[in-house]
């Protein structure tokens, strides 16, 4: 498929994981894929791996305005454009909330919920010029309440309620704007919180498995397949909207 031919594409925290996963599947629908990374050594080595025609490594930090300007100053310079731009970067601080810390809170709204709002405030400048954009926010099942994430599940409600409000403001200027709800996707992050847990990343999987009606965990491919399908011309008329990608576990 050829559906992001001429299309630049920003994903963010995509030097592993979904964000890997996302960029891989742009790359191989023809898009030039910017692999975004505060890893920056780790965003080289998988935009190298992507097969894509054009694709570049850049280290960036979202939580920072200055990072965010020059990774998107560079990716256009670089790359002659930018049409896609996938707020994927996310970190976990879980704990309960008499353990919680203040770092714990700001790191995590910083990475998910500022960055979101940094990378898209400086993308839209050049989507409002062309008249063409789209944005796919990561929100997470979490969202609608998870023990031990007070501070993971209040980012990414707040990411759907940001999707909301830019799919309001930007449509005029024909900028989409949608958010994709994962359920237990295979990662090295859930791999860490089944080590948090004490559980073997298989006993982990299993029981996540049991948790919805198609009995089996998601993969960074299934989230990738939803996310150029909202990135892609056949979405033109769906925006504000978060899709949950999770095995039906939110029915």
């Amino acid at each position: 498929m050829t559906r992001f031919e001429d299309r630049v594409v920003i994903v963010t925290g995509a030097a592993r994981g979904i964000g890997a996963g996302t960029a891989r599947r742009f790359a191989q629908e023809g898009a030039a894929v910017a692999v975004l990374d505060l890893d920056e050594q780790q965003a080289v080595a998988t935009a190298a791996d992507l097969g894509a025609s054009r694709a570049i490594g850049v280290g960036c930090d979202v939580a920072d305005a200055s990072s965010v300007e020059a990774a998107v100053a560079r990716v256009v310079e670089e790359l002659g454009g930018l049409h896609v731009l996938v707020n994927n970067a996310g970190i976990t601080r879980d704990n309960l909330l008499f353990k919680m810390s203040e770092d714990d809170w700001d790191s995590v709204m910083g990475v998910h919920l500022k960055g979101a709002f940094l990378m898209t405030k400086a993308a839209q400048a050049h989507f409002v010029e062309q008249r063409y954009g789209k944005v796919v926010n990561l929100s997470s099942v979490s969202a609608n309440g998870s023990r031990g994430q007070a501070n993971y599940s209040a980012a990414k409600a707040g990411v759907q309620g940001l999707t909301r409000t830019l799919a309001i403001e930007l449509g005029p200027f024909g900028i989409n704007v949608n958010a994709v709800a994962p359920g237990f996707v295979v990662t090295e992050m859930t791999d860490q919180t089944a080590a948090r847990l004490k559980l073997s990343p298989e006993d982990f999987r299993a029981a996540a498995a049991e948790q919805n009606p198609v009995r089996r965990v998601g993969y960074p491919e299934d989230i990738a397949a939803v996310i150029s399908f909202l990135a892609s011309d056949e979405a033109s008329y769906v925006t504000g909207q978060t899709v949950y990608v999770d095995g039906g576990a939110a029915l």
